[in-house]
């Protein structure tokens, strides 16, 4: 790896970042994108290419990548709170990044249990077994609850489980439509998880290093704030200012500026991309006029 920043003494800082290779990997390589960066990967590569000579990225196990960044291996990285919380790894939480696989929302790890099962609440499996692949998380989550059980690591196809193998499981989802699909009802969310932007604790007392990761979160967040969202702008008759202004919802106030012609206004706003169809005739029928709709990447507050 040979991209480098240099610092104000003339040394080098390489900020080597972990990207999450499997469920997350094209939702993250979406998000850089939509960020900013030009990303690509090879089919059999692990180390992505950004168009940032100061990101070198490779691609590892969002399971592992709190570990490797809390020893130094890399500098920093995109991994969900579940494993953070997991791995019980001591790392700088830069960001919150709330998006997932299916979109931009959290992601639950949920005890559940057969649809016929007579366990009701938590209470109910005391002395039962679970499996899950978040051991430490649903150990912690039972002591919480004073509730004694049998906790085992689940390899895969955890769904298919109980009640043969154990008596509940301890599982991701986002939709829950796997667990209906397998006859699973949840009993109760073991833990909320969105993805973090982290940094190893002595790079992010490194200057340099640390306004690097800051710019990175900061176009992330603008790039999920935009999504979903688009701007419009339209030309409004001074007369008929306030009839459209309140049927105008937008993020912010609506920026309004004088024209040439001082009977005029224009107006600017930032909207939820849905509303569209059905606000262009409203806002035609209160008197707008050259209204134009265009895409949002990022929306910076």
């Amino acid at each position: 790896m040979n991209t480098k920043i240099s610092d104000s003494n003339g040394k080098t800082a390489v900020i080597t970042l972990g990207l999450p290779k499997g469920s997350l990997q094209e939702s993250t390589f979406d998000l850089f994108r939509r960020a900013g960066f030009t990303i690509s990967v090879s089919p059999r590569s692990y180390y992505p290419r950004l168009d940032d000579p100061e990101i070198d990225a490779v691609l590892i196990r969002a399971q592992e990548i709190s570990r490797y960044v809390e020893n130094g291996a890399i500098d920093a990285g995109i991994t969900g709170l579940d494993w953070i919380r997991e791995s019980g790894a001591d790392v700088v939480e830069i960001a919150n990044l709330i998006y997932a696989k299916a979109g931009f929302r959290p992601v639950r790890w949920v005890l559940a249990v057969p649809e016929d099962s007579p366990f009701q609440c938590v209470e109910d499996l005391r002395g039962k077994r679970i499996a899950t692949e978040v051991v430490n998380v649903t150990r912690e989550f039972f002591s919480d609850r004073g509730v004694e059980c049998e906790v085992e690591f689940s390899w895969g196809a955890t769904e298919v489980k109980p009640p043969q193998l154990v008596d509940g499981i301890v599982e991701l989802t986002e939709t829950g439509s796997s667990l209906r699909a397998n006859k699973l009802r949840i009993v109760e969310t073991v833990l909320e998880s969105t993805a973090r932007f982290i940094a190893n604790r002595a790079v992010w007392e490194n200057p340099v290093r640390r306004r690097k990761l800051e710019n990175i979160a900061l176009l992330l967040q603008g790039a999920i704030l935009a999504q979903g969202k688009v701007g419009i702008k339209m030309n409004v008759r001074k007369s008929g200012l306030e009839k459209v202004l309140s049927i105008l919802p937008s993020l912010h106030s609506p920026t309004i500026s004088d024209q040439l012609d001082k009977n005029w206004a224009a107006i600017e706003v930032i909207i939820e991309e849905k509303r569209v169809r059905e606000l262009i005739p409203d806002l035609k029928e209160a008197g707008a006029q050259g209204i134009i709709e265009y895409p949002l990447n990022k929306i910076v507050l």
